[in-house]
């Protein structure tokens, strides 16, 4: 297979002994319903394996509705996967899975969503400091409080629990020339981040930009999770989004699906260049 023989969105890619693994949300029916998430495998980011079931969504009661932007990270020997769900409350939240494999199978590793249960909040992603203090990155969602934020809480050492409350690090109406969108809602989705060759901490999210999908970037003044951001010069704004950043080596590569059409989006792949303060794409 190839990135046009897959549809999914939110694509992420862990990098792991020189077999790379994808993961990302089911294209059919926009996440939504889809008993969970595969891993895709592959030896040169080019031909990939066939999807093969690393949750199981439906065994555990956790197939209520949405289904979307599963990452795994590598935390103290094990592989940790995040993603959002809906909770019997019908709000949306991101869960912590457990595995000690990349390929699954996980399994609920938090006693459910590590968002504040009574918040609509998607896309939950893992920050571990200097000082190895893991953090919960994620968005409160346009739906519930119009102005979409990015938010960061502590999380506990193994990664149960939130031991802290959340805190807003930026609206998404704070980005010079965003347009409301969604029923006059600014949106935020996809946070990530990643540390530049000179310590600089950028954070990538999405928005919609001209009323389309856009990969943006902030970059932290002080250098630490709780910020104060800034927003630079978005990486992209045709279409494409929710974007993560992984090392081959000395490149470095973006990921993001596009177009953010259901039942069109693909992976795609682009190279990036490290300025030290900020990322520039490759051409």
């Amino acid at each position: 297979m190839t990135f046009n023989d897959i549809n999914i969105r939110d694509p992420f890619i862990l990098n792991e002994n020189g077999t790379y693994y994808m993961y990302g949300t089911r294209g059919k029916n926009f996440g939504q319903g889809t008993a969970g998430f595969d891993v895709y495998r592959s030896a040169d980011l080019e031909t990939w394996s066939a999807p093969q079931c690393c949750f199981d969504s439906a065994a555990f009661g956790y197939n209520r509705q949405v289904n979307w932007a599963p990452e795994v990270h590598k935390y103290r020997g094990a592989y940790y996967m995040f993603a959002t769900f809906t909770a019997e409350s019908g709000r949306r939240g991101t869960y912590i899975l457990k595995a000690d494999d990349p390929c699954g199978p996980f399994r609920p590793w938090s006693d459910g969503p590590v968002t504040p249960r009574a918040w609509e909040s998607l896309d939950g992603t893992l920050f571990v400091d200097d000082a190895g203090v893991p953090y919960l990155v994620f968005c409160h969602e346009h739906v519930q409080i119009l102005d979409g934020t990015v938010e960061v809480l502590r999380l506990s050492d193994d990664l149960k629990a939130p031991v802290s409350e959340p805190k807003t690090l930026f609206r998404g109406s704070s980005l010079p020339g965003v347009k409301k969108r969604f029923r006059l809602r600014y949106v935020t989705d996809g946070p990530f981040l990643y540390r530049t060759k000179t310590g600089t901490l950028l954070l990538l999210w999405s928005t919609f930009i001209d009323g389309k999908y856009a990969q943006c970037v902030a970059r932290s003044e002080s250098g630490r999770i709780d910020g104060p951001f800034v927003h630079l010069d978005p990486l992209m704004t045709s279409d494409g989004g929710h974007g993560m950043v992984f090392r081959v080596g000395g490149k470095l590569y973006l990921i993001l699906h596009t177009p953010n059409r259901s039942g069109d989006e693909r992976p795609c792949l682009t190279e990036l260049v490290d300025e030290g303060d900020k990322l520039d794409v490759r051409y």
